[in-house]
């Protein structure tokens, strides 16, 4: 037995070994790029890239995290917060991440249907009656928008339809300046509360009919109204217990408490590639998270966050729906967000597909470039970006805060393009 004693040893130690290795862990630090498949020489184009295009004037600032394996090998920061003041960026710099917001109200709510709460193909009136004798708009008068025309919708809103942006609901709808339709579209200053806003879109006839066609629009929103009818909790109160907190994202906010509030960075405008960079003229988008009656939570567009906190959340997806020794989803139900819901629909003119919550990049994509199809992604008005490569074990975030931005596909596309040249 005493011979046996080490043999054992070696045996427990390996088994841990193994253990550890198959259990995702928190991200952390790459000792060199070379470890998980990088050159760090060519990795260095990202930095000469990007320290160019804030000295050109192109963006006030960009910071950047690519980590592959579960270990960064790019984290860097660029630029500066406020232009005015030279305030140099940091990489825990607070920024506005708006449609990134809808992954993570996404996972919410697929927490509630592991917990047998509905069934994606349910329509949404039955969790929220103002859904019921939806309508389609079949025309309007251009100078009296008072005057239009609807008929019944051919089929019920269903819950899949929302989370995949084929309802039929927009963003801008021709008949948003009336009272009866107007409502806040990306964040509010104003004493909005979410159920008020949902009956409002409720009340607004579709564009198309449901699940014929991709709309991009207010639909994550609704799903924000339908975690609170859901679980009996307001909707940030569920997202803090639910998802932020267990995923350590403790810099998500849809409204920064005070002594957070100066990692807010700027946001500016540069509307055409001649424009220099100007500070935007809305004071809603620029201050919401930070000032106003704090009433409203856009969970299709109103949370602030980290480029750290949010490579948690890639991370966690990457991980089949754990993160850091928490398993808050399923693998199957991680799959089943990355699986087409749109059919034959495309997103846009990018050739790409959409799931719950979240694009999906096919071999055909005029917008993935050499990313891997089947790779996962979806970025910010205001030009901030996430790709997730299950195939190469890879993400990869890039922000700053331009709206409107002429250079957002410029940004984005040629951030991921470098990553992926970097790979041996």
């Amino acid at each position: 037995m005493k011979k046996l004693a080490p043999l054992v040893g070696i045996l427990f130690l390996f088994l841990l070994t193994l253990v550890d290795a198959q259990t995702p862990q928190a991200l952390s630090q790459a000792k060199t790029p070379e470890e998980v498949g990088f050159s760090g020489e060519r990795l260095k184009k990202l930095d000469s890239h990007f320290q160019e295009i804030v000295d050109k004037g192109i963006a006030p600032n960009i910071v950047t995290l690519v980590a592959r394996k579960g270990k960064i090998v790019h984290e860097k920061a660029f630029g500066y917060s406020n232009l005015e003041t030279k305030t140099p960026l940091r990489k825990d710099d607070i920024f506005r991440i708006a449609s990134q917001s809808k992954l993570i109200t996404t996972i919410g709510l697929m927490m509630l249907f592991e917990e047998g709460r509905f069934f994606l193909d349910e329509p949404i009136s039955k969790y929220i009656p103002s859904f019921r004798n939806t309508r389609v708009l079949v025309s309007y008068d251009e100078k009296d928008r008072s005057k239009y025309i609807t008929r019944p919708a051919k089929s019920a809103i269903t819950i899949r339809q929302l989370l995949s942006h084929s309802a039929g609901i927009p963003y801008e709808h021709p008949l948003q300046e009336l009272p009866e339709f107007k409502v806040p579209f990306f964040c509010s200053v104003d004493k909005d509360v979410l159920k008020d806003v949902v009956d409002k879109i409720a009340a607004r006839p579709l564009l198309s009919d449901p699940g014929t066609q991709f709309t991009y629009g207010l639909n994550t929103d609704i799903i924000g109204r339908l975690i609170e009818v859901l679980s009996g909790m307001p909707f940030d109160e569920y997202l803090r217990k639910k998802v932020l907190d267990p995923l350590g994202m403790n810099d998500t906010y849809f409204y920064l408490p005070a002594e957070k509030a100066k990692r807010l960075v700027e946001l500016y405008s540069k509307g055409s590639t001649e424009e220099k960079l100007t500070l935007n003229s809305n004071e809603t988008y620029r201050n919401f998270a930070i000032s106003g009656a704090k009433t409203y939570f856009s969970g299709g567009a109103g949370l602030v966050s980290t480029i750290q906190d949010y490579a948690r959340v890639c991370q966690f997806i990457l991980n089949k729906g754990e993160f850091n020794g928490k398993r808050l989803l399923s693998k199957s139900t991680v799959e089943l967000m990355a699986r087409n819901q749109i059919g034959e629909s495309f997103v846009w003119d990018r050739q790409d597909k959409f799931g719950l919550g979240l694009q999906i990049i096919t071999p055909e994509s005029h917008y993935g470039d050499n990313a891997t199809p089947g790779s996962l992604t979806w970025g910010g008005m205001y030009c901030s970006e996430y790709t997730i490569d299950p195939k190469e074990d890879l993400i990869l975030l890039v922000f700053t805060n331009v709206h409107p931005y002429a250079h957002y596909s410029d940004i984005v596309r040629k951030f991921r393009i470098l990553v992926y040249q970097a790979l041996l």
